[in-house]
């Protein structure tokens, strides 16, 4: 239960810090953070809730990592189904307090809510096949870097901050495409409270970070594992 519950609040602090910077700050831009200052605060979640709770539950905060873990056997898949739960219950909680937030502002209009989107939904005017292919890629990426990360030949201590810098780069990247996903969990808090078709378009966020996370994990697994992590 300690497992489950560090994955609720990690996840919680991820979207609502997260989505919470694009709703919140960004939609002022006399703040001056834009896309790079809702990248920064993304990678700072990951980064802060990895060091406070990721000693009780591994610190995935993201039902896509999960899974990539279990592929490469840093994880037990017999707790995947409770891991999924305990971060889309995180999410949609953060997003809900979010919401509560922001709507306590005269004139609010939730709109796209820092949800995930292509074609209409997508920032940049990106269509279905960009949004695909990037949420894939990128995914297959962070899990090398967190497997990379947590493996015994790399820096022990650090794997956090290594963590947070690539969710950091990945939305430098690929706000503009899709408003950065690579978390079906993240998806999945914002789309139920947009006022877009982000509902619709939720199943890209689930299946595109799934097999990214598969392809990295095998990547991983199968090329770059070190000799003496190989069992």
């Amino acid at each position: 239960m300690k497992a489950l519950a560090a994955e609720f609040f990690g996840t919680f602090w991820l979207v609502f810090g997260g989505c919470g910077s694009a709703v919140l700050a960004a939609a002022f831009p006399e703040l001056g953070i834009g896309f790079a200052g809702v990248s920064l605060a993304f990678g700072l979640t990951v980064l802060t809730m990895a060091y406070a709770v990721g000693g009780i539950s591994g610190g995935h905060f993201n039902p896509a990592v999960s899974l990539g873990l279990a592929v490469a056997r840093r994880f037990a898949w017999k707790q995947l189904p409770g891991y999924w739960i305990a971060q889309l219950a995180g999410a949609i909680v953060a997003a809900a307090v979010l919401f509560a937030i922001a709507t306590g502002k005269p004139g609010f209009e939730p709109g796209g809510f820092a949800s995930n989107g292509f074609g209409a939904l997508s920032p940049g005017g990106y269509g279905l096949q960009a949004a695909l292919l990037i949420e894939i890629v990128l995914t297959a990426g962070f899990l090398i870097v967190i497997l990379g990360s947590i493996s015994s030949a790399a820096p022990s201590g650090f794997a956090p901050v290594a963590i947070g810098l690539a969710l950091t780069l990945i939305h430098l990247v690929s706000i503009p495409v899709t408003n950065t996903s690579v978390n079906p969990a993240r998806s999945t808090g914002a789309a139920l409270f947009a006022e877009t078709a982000a509902l619709p378009q939720l199943w890209l966020f689930w299946v595109a970070p799934l097999v990214g996370a598969v392809l990295g994990a095998l990547i991983w697994s199968f090329l770059l594992m070190p000799e003496e992590r190989r069992t």
